[in-house]
Protein backbone atom coordinates (compact mmCIF):
# COMPACT_ATOMS: atom_id res chain seq x y z
CA UNK A 1 0.00 0.00 0.00
CA UNK A 2 1.24 3.45 -0.81
CA UNK A 3 1.81 5.78 2.12
CA UNK A 4 -0.41 8.86 1.84
CA UNK A 5 1.53 12.06 1.14
CA UNK A 6 1.78 14.67 3.83
CA UNK A 7 -0.83 16.74 2.05
CA UNK A 8 -2.65 15.60 -1.02
CA UNK A 9 -5.95 15.70 -2.83
CA UNK A 10 -6.95 12.34 -1.29
CA UNK A 11 -9.33 13.87 1.31
CA UNK A 12 -10.94 15.99 -1.39
CA UNK A 13 -11.27 12.95 -3.62
CA UNK A 14 -12.85 11.01 -0.76
CA UNK A 15 -15.28 13.81 -0.04
CA UNK A 16 -16.27 14.09 -3.67
CA UNK A 17 -16.67 10.33 -3.93
CA UNK A 18 -18.98 10.36 -0.93
CA UNK A 19 -21.03 13.17 -2.41
CA UNK A 20 -21.28 11.47 -5.78
CA UNK A 21 -22.25 8.23 -4.08
CA UNK A 22 -24.95 10.04 -2.14
CA UNK A 23 -26.42 11.43 -5.33
CA UNK A 24 -26.56 8.12 -7.19
CA UNK A 25 -27.47 5.89 -4.25
CA UNK A 26 -31.19 5.83 -3.54
CA UNK A 27 -32.06 7.63 -0.35
CA UNK A 28 -34.18 5.70 2.10
CA UNK A 29 -36.36 6.56 5.06
CA UNK A 30 -33.79 4.86 7.30
CA UNK A 31 -31.26 7.71 7.07
CA UNK A 32 -30.87 9.62 10.35
CA UNK A 33 -33.22 7.29 12.19
CA UNK A 34 -32.39 4.95 15.08
CA UNK A 35 -32.86 1.24 14.43
CA UNK A 36 -32.79 -1.35 17.20
CA UNK A 37 -30.76 -4.32 15.99
CA UNK A 38 -31.00 -6.29 19.23
CA UNK A 39 -31.86 -5.35 22.82
CA UNK A 40 -29.41 -2.60 23.75
CA UNK A 41 -27.75 -2.56 20.30
CA UNK A 42 -28.54 0.32 17.95
CA UNK A 43 -27.77 1.46 14.40
CA UNK A 44 -27.96 4.94 12.89
CA UNK A 45 -27.49 5.33 9.14
CA UNK A 46 -25.56 8.51 8.41
CA UNK A 47 -26.50 11.08 5.80
CA UNK A 48 -23.86 10.92 3.06
CA UNK A 49 -25.04 14.26 1.70
CA UNK A 50 -23.37 15.72 4.80
CA UNK A 51 -20.44 13.30 4.65
CA UNK A 52 -21.63 11.40 7.73
CA UNK A 53 -20.72 7.80 8.43
CA UNK A 54 -23.01 5.24 10.01
CA UNK A 55 -22.96 4.93 13.80
CA UNK A 56 -23.74 2.15 16.19
CA UNK A 57 -23.91 1.99 19.95
CA UNK A 58 -24.08 -0.77 22.50
CA UNK A 59 -25.49 -0.43 26.01
CA UNK A 60 -23.64 -2.23 28.81
CA UNK A 61 -24.64 -2.44 32.46
CA UNK A 62 -22.82 0.79 33.40
CA UNK A 63 -21.92 2.56 30.19
CA UNK A 64 -22.35 2.89 26.43
CA UNK A 65 -19.82 2.05 23.71
CA UNK A 66 -20.36 4.11 20.54
CA UNK A 67 -19.02 2.91 17.20
CA UNK A 68 -17.58 5.72 15.05
CA UNK A 69 -16.96 9.29 16.15
CA UNK A 70 -18.25 10.57 12.77
CA UNK A 71 -17.55 14.13 11.64
CA UNK A 72 -18.29 16.65 14.42
CA UNK A 73 -21.62 17.53 12.79
CA UNK A 74 -22.50 13.83 12.63
CA UNK A 75 -21.60 13.38 16.29
CA UNK A 76 -23.97 16.21 17.17
CA UNK A 77 -26.77 14.43 15.33
CA UNK A 78 -26.20 11.13 17.11
CA UNK A 79 -25.43 12.24 20.68
CA UNK A 80 -28.97 13.23 21.68
CA UNK A 81 -30.37 10.10 20.05
CA UNK A 82 -28.13 7.92 22.22
CA UNK A 83 -29.49 9.70 25.30
CA UNK A 84 -33.00 8.81 24.15
CA UNK A 85 -32.10 5.10 24.23
CA UNK A 86 -30.10 5.00 27.47
CA UNK A 87 -29.37 7.14 30.52
CA UNK A 88 -25.93 5.53 30.87
CA UNK A 89 -22.86 7.60 29.95
CA UNK A 90 -20.88 7.05 26.76
CA UNK A 91 -17.55 5.89 28.17
CA UNK A 92 -15.91 4.65 24.97
CA UNK A 93 -15.97 5.78 21.33
CA UNK A 94 -14.43 3.42 18.79
CA UNK A 95 -12.80 4.62 15.55
CA UNK A 96 -12.93 1.80 13.01
CA UNK A 97 -10.22 3.71 11.11
CA UNK A 98 -8.59 7.13 10.82
CA UNK A 99 -10.66 8.83 8.09
CA UNK A 100 -12.39 12.10 8.89
CA UNK A 101 -15.95 10.85 8.69
CA UNK A 102 -15.13 8.21 11.30
CA UNK A 103 -12.66 9.98 13.60
CA UNK A 104 -12.82 13.77 13.30
CA UNK A 105 -15.63 13.95 15.85
CA UNK A 106 -13.40 12.45 18.55
CA UNK A 107 -13.05 15.68 20.50
CA UNK A 108 -16.79 15.92 21.09
CA UNK A 109 -16.97 12.41 22.52
CA UNK A 110 -13.86 12.96 24.65
CA UNK A 111 -15.24 16.22 26.01
CA UNK A 112 -18.38 14.30 26.96
CA UNK A 113 -16.30 11.82 28.97
CA UNK A 114 -15.47 9.06 26.47
CA UNK A 115 -12.12 7.38 25.92
CA UNK A 116 -11.27 7.07 22.22
CA UNK A 117 -10.43 3.50 21.16
CA UNK A 118 -8.84 2.23 17.94
CA UNK A 119 -6.52 -0.32 16.46
CA UNK A 120 -2.86 0.69 16.67
CA UNK A 121 -2.78 0.90 12.88
CA UNK A 122 -5.46 3.59 12.89
CA UNK A 123 -3.29 5.83 15.07
CA UNK A 124 -0.26 5.08 12.88
CA UNK A 125 -2.24 6.13 9.80
CA UNK A 126 -3.49 9.23 11.59
CA UNK A 127 0.09 10.24 12.38
CA UNK A 128 0.97 9.87 8.71
CA UNK A 129 -2.03 11.62 7.20
CA UNK A 130 -3.17 14.09 9.88
CA UNK A 131 0.34 15.43 10.50
CA UNK A 132 -0.46 18.95 11.63
CA UNK A 133 -1.55 17.75 15.07
CA UNK A 134 1.69 15.86 15.58
CA UNK A 135 3.94 18.80 14.72
CA UNK A 136 4.50 18.05 11.06
CA UNK A 137 3.26 19.66 7.88
CA UNK A 138 -0.44 20.43 7.43
CA UNK A 139 -2.39 17.26 6.70
CA UNK A 140 -5.87 16.07 5.94
CA UNK A 141 -7.32 17.63 9.06
CA UNK A 142 -6.24 21.08 7.95
CA UNK A 143 -7.54 20.36 4.46
CA UNK A 144 -10.94 19.37 5.82
CA UNK A 145 -11.04 22.42 8.09
CA UNK A 146 -10.90 24.67 5.02
CA UNK A 147 -14.10 23.13 3.69
CA UNK A 148 -16.04 22.04 6.79
CA UNK A 149 -16.94 24.55 9.53
CA UNK A 150 -17.60 21.69 11.96
CA UNK A 151 -13.98 20.54 11.62
CA UNK A 152 -12.62 24.09 11.80
CA UNK A 153 -14.47 24.66 15.08
CA UNK A 154 -12.94 21.61 16.75
CA UNK A 155 -9.54 20.00 17.20
CA UNK A 156 -8.11 16.62 16.32
CA UNK A 157 -8.28 14.14 19.19
CA UNK A 158 -6.31 10.95 18.50
CA UNK A 159 -7.36 7.61 20.01
CA UNK A 160 -5.58 6.80 23.25
CA UNK A 161 -6.75 3.26 24.07
CA UNK A 162 -5.13 1.03 21.46
CA UNK A 163 -5.07 -2.67 20.62
CA UNK A 164 -2.88 -4.58 18.13
CA UNK A 165 -5.24 -7.40 17.13
CA UNK A 166 -8.06 -7.82 19.62
CA UNK A 167 -9.62 -6.46 22.80
CA UNK A 168 -12.95 -7.08 24.48
CA UNK A 169 -15.62 -5.43 26.61
CA UNK A 170 -17.46 -7.90 28.84
CA UNK A 171 -19.70 -7.02 31.77
CA UNK A 172 -20.89 -10.58 32.42
CA UNK A 173 -24.09 -10.06 30.46
CA UNK A 174 -22.79 -8.70 27.16
CA UNK A 175 -19.53 -9.33 25.32
CA UNK A 176 -18.18 -7.16 22.50
CA UNK A 177 -14.93 -7.97 20.72
CA UNK A 178 -12.89 -5.43 18.77
CA UNK A 179 -10.84 -7.12 16.06
CA UNK A 180 -8.16 -6.37 13.49
CA UNK A 181 -8.46 -8.97 10.73
CA UNK A 182 -5.96 -7.59 8.22
CA UNK A 183 -5.41 -4.73 5.80
CA UNK A 184 -8.53 -3.68 3.91
CA UNK A 185 -9.89 -0.14 3.49
CA UNK A 186 -6.85 1.05 5.50
CA UNK A 187 -3.98 -0.57 7.41
CA UNK A 188 -5.79 -0.06 10.70
CA UNK A 189 -9.36 -1.23 10.10
CA UNK A 190 -11.09 -2.35 13.26
CA UNK A 191 -14.23 -4.49 13.42
CA UNK A 192 -16.81 -4.89 16.18
CA UNK A 193 -18.13 -8.40 16.78
CA UNK A 194 -20.94 -9.39 19.13
CA UNK A 195 -20.55 -13.19 19.32
CA UNK A 196 -23.78 -13.88 21.21
CA UNK A 197 -25.97 -11.71 18.97
CA UNK A 198 -23.90 -12.47 15.82
CA UNK A 199 -23.84 -8.79 14.90
CA UNK A 200 -20.84 -7.45 13.00
CA UNK A 201 -19.93 -3.77 12.59
CA UNK A 202 -17.45 -3.42 9.74
CA UNK A 203 -16.53 0.23 9.32
CA UNK A 204 -15.60 0.96 5.70
CA UNK A 205 -13.98 -2.44 5.23
CA UNK A 206 -17.49 -3.33 4.09
CA UNK A 207 -20.05 -0.86 2.76
CA UNK A 208 -23.48 -1.42 1.26
CA UNK A 209 -23.63 0.59 -1.95
CA UNK A 210 -21.26 2.50 -4.27
CA UNK A 211 -19.27 3.95 -1.37
CA UNK A 212 -15.88 2.19 -1.58
CA UNK A 213 -12.89 4.53 -1.25
CA UNK A 214 -9.72 2.60 -2.08
CA UNK A 215 -7.04 5.30 -1.80
CA UNK A 216 -5.63 4.08 1.53
CA UNK A 217 -6.35 0.39 1.03
CA UNK A 218 -4.98 -2.67 -0.72
CA UNK A 219 -7.63 -4.53 -2.66
CA UNK A 220 -5.76 -7.84 -2.84
CA UNK A 221 -5.42 -7.86 0.95
CA UNK A 222 -8.94 -6.48 1.35
CA UNK A 223 -10.37 -9.57 -0.34
CA UNK A 224 -8.46 -11.78 2.12
CA UNK A 225 -9.62 -9.75 5.11
CA UNK A 226 -13.24 -10.03 4.01
CA UNK A 227 -12.76 -13.80 3.77
CA UNK A 228 -11.63 -13.82 7.40
CA UNK A 229 -14.61 -11.68 8.33
CA UNK A 230 -17.05 -14.06 6.65
CA UNK A 231 -15.78 -16.93 8.80
CA UNK A 232 -17.17 -15.28 11.95
CA UNK A 233 -20.67 -16.25 10.87
CA UNK A 234 -22.40 -12.91 11.28
CA UNK A 235 -26.16 -12.84 10.86
CA UNK A 236 -26.44 -9.05 10.82
CA UNK A 237 -23.82 -6.91 9.09
CA UNK A 238 -23.61 -3.20 9.86
CA UNK A 239 -21.54 -1.42 7.18
CA UNK A 240 -19.66 1.86 7.41
CA UNK A 241 -21.97 3.43 4.82
CA UNK A 242 -25.31 2.31 3.44
CA UNK A 243 -28.13 0.28 5.00
CA UNK A 244 -27.78 -2.61 7.42
CA UNK A 245 -28.03 -6.11 5.96
CA UNK A 246 -27.29 -9.77 6.48
CA UNK A 247 -24.22 -11.89 5.67
CA UNK A 248 -24.83 -11.25 1.97
CA UNK A 249 -23.39 -7.74 2.41
CA UNK A 250 -19.95 -9.20 3.17
CA UNK A 251 -20.29 -11.76 0.39
CA UNK A 252 -21.35 -9.18 -2.18
CA UNK A 253 -18.70 -6.62 -1.16
CA UNK A 254 -15.99 -9.23 -1.57
CA UNK A 255 -17.36 -10.54 -4.85
CA UNK A 256 -17.41 -7.04 -6.35
CA UNK A 257 -13.67 -6.72 -5.74
CA UNK A 258 -13.01 -10.29 -6.93
CA UNK A 259 -14.91 -9.77 -10.18
CA UNK A 260 -13.24 -6.43 -10.85
CA UNK A 261 -9.79 -7.81 -9.96
CA UNK A 262 -10.29 -10.77 -12.29
CA UNK A 263 -11.11 -8.52 -15.22
CA UNK A 264 -8.23 -6.13 -14.60
CA UNK A 265 -5.80 -9.03 -14.18
CA UNK A 266 -6.86 -10.46 -17.54
CA UNK A 267 -6.01 -7.15 -19.18
CA UNK A 268 -2.72 -6.87 -17.29
CA UNK A 269 -1.78 -10.43 -18.26
CA UNK A 270 -2.51 -9.51 -21.87
CA UNK A 271 0.03 -6.65 -21.52
CA UNK A 272 -2.60 -3.98 -22.03
CA UNK A 273 -1.36 -0.45 -21.44
CA UNK A 274 -2.81 1.83 -18.75
CA UNK A 275 -4.65 3.74 -21.49
CA UNK A 276 -6.08 0.51 -22.89
CA UNK A 277 -7.32 -0.60 -19.48
CA UNK A 278 -8.88 2.78 -18.81
CA UNK A 279 -10.63 2.67 -22.18
CA UNK A 280 -12.10 -0.73 -21.32
CA UNK A 281 -13.77 0.47 -18.13
CA UNK A 282 -17.18 1.61 -19.44
CA UNK A 283 -17.84 -1.82 -20.95
CA UNK A 284 -16.51 -3.45 -17.78
CA UNK A 285 -18.88 -1.38 -15.65
CA UNK A 286 -21.79 -2.56 -17.77
CA UNK A 287 -20.71 -6.18 -17.22
CA UNK A 288 -20.46 -5.71 -13.48
CA UNK A 289 -23.82 -3.99 -13.26
CA UNK A 290 -25.35 -7.03 -14.95
CA UNK A 291 -24.31 -9.20 -11.96
CA UNK A 292 -27.33 -8.68 -9.75
CA UNK A 293 -25.82 -9.07 -6.30
CA UNK A 294 -22.90 -6.68 -6.92
CA UNK A 295 -24.51 -4.08 -9.20
CA UNK A 296 -25.10 -1.76 -6.23
CA UNK A 297 -21.34 -1.52 -5.56
CA UNK A 298 -20.43 -0.24 -9.04
CA UNK A 299 -19.60 3.49 -8.82
CA UNK A 300 -20.27 6.15 -11.44
CA UNK A 301 -16.65 5.73 -12.57
CA UNK A 302 -14.57 2.58 -12.14
CA UNK A 303 -11.31 4.47 -12.70
CA UNK A 304 -10.13 4.73 -9.08
CA UNK A 305 -10.93 1.11 -8.24
CA UNK A 306 -9.53 -0.28 -11.48
CA UNK A 307 -6.37 1.80 -11.34
CA UNK A 308 -5.71 0.65 -7.77
CA UNK A 309 -5.89 -2.99 -8.83
CA UNK A 310 -3.82 -2.42 -11.97
CA UNK A 311 -1.06 -0.73 -9.96
CA UNK A 312 -1.15 -3.49 -7.34
CA UNK A 313 -0.55 -5.92 -10.22
CA UNK A 314 2.55 -3.99 -11.25
CA UNK A 315 1.09 -1.59 -13.78
CA UNK A 316 1.50 2.17 -14.06
CA UNK A 317 -1.16 4.71 -13.10
CA UNK A 318 -3.77 5.58 -15.70
CA UNK A 319 -3.25 8.63 -17.94
CA UNK A 320 -5.17 11.69 -16.82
Amino acid sequence: MKTPPRFSSAPITFALAALVSAVVAPLTAQIDTVQTIAPGVYFHQGDLRRGHSNNGWIVFADYVLVIEANFPSGAKVVMPKIKETSDKPVRFAFNTHHHGDHAYGNQLWADAGATIVANQGALDEMKTAETGFFGGSPGRWEGAAKNRPDVAETKLKPPSLLFPREMAFDDGQRRVELKWLGVAHTKGDGFVWLPKEKIFFTGDACVNGPHNFVGDGNIAEWIKTLEAAKKLGAEKVVPGHGPIGGPEVLVDQQRYFVELQRRIKALADAKKSPADVKAALPAMATELKAIANIARFVPVSLAAHAEKIYVELGGAPFPK
